[in-house]
């Protein structure tokens, strides 16, 4: 199912601060998300930005610890799980969801910064190719926009 993944080439700012605006979008587009982060500090620091990004308000979100997670806008977890039925998956921990073809879209959050995380996203896009999916490569510019880099279209 899934139409497109995203790569997110963060450069200026950290997954935290970067993170809100892309869920604005998300719930603004009346989507669901799952996000995987990789450890319970992660999932804390996302948490918290999400609380913080508005100062008149927050993005509503729940972990497991919150339960309803069916009724979750953004659920955030350290597994491969859609609990709230999501349409979008977010995608911080680095890894290879099995179920990324269960969603509309996939947006794969990395830092530019950091070469690894850099080697790691091109073989995760080699990965995505191959399974003929949809792939952007959308690189985060200096005043903190984007812009679609690359595009491959689906096989």
């Amino acid at each position: 199912m899934s139409n497109t993944v995203q790569f997110y080439h963060l450069l200026s700012t950290s997954p935290e601060r970067a993170i809100p605006k892309l869920m604005e979008k998300a719930l603004g587009a009346h989507s669901k998300v799952v996000m995987l982060a990789n450890d319970e500090q992660m999932m804390k620091r996302v948490s918290d930005a999400l609380w913080n990004s508005d100062p008149n308000g927050f993005l509503p979100h729940g972990t497991s610890k919150d339960g309803h997670a069916d009724e979750q806008p953004i659920y955030l977890s350290l597994a491969d799980e859609n609990p709230n039925n999501a349409d979008v998956l977010v995608v911080l921990d680095g890894s290879l969801p099995a179920s990324f073809n269960t969603y509309r879209k996939v947006l794969d959050v990395f830092d530019g910064n950091d070469e690894k995380a850099v080697l790691a996203a091109r073989e995760r896009w080699t990965h995505y190719k191959a399974q003929g999916v949809g792939l952007q490569y959308v690189k985060q510019q200096p005043n903190g926009g984007w812009k679609i880099e690359t595009e491959s279209n689906a096989a």
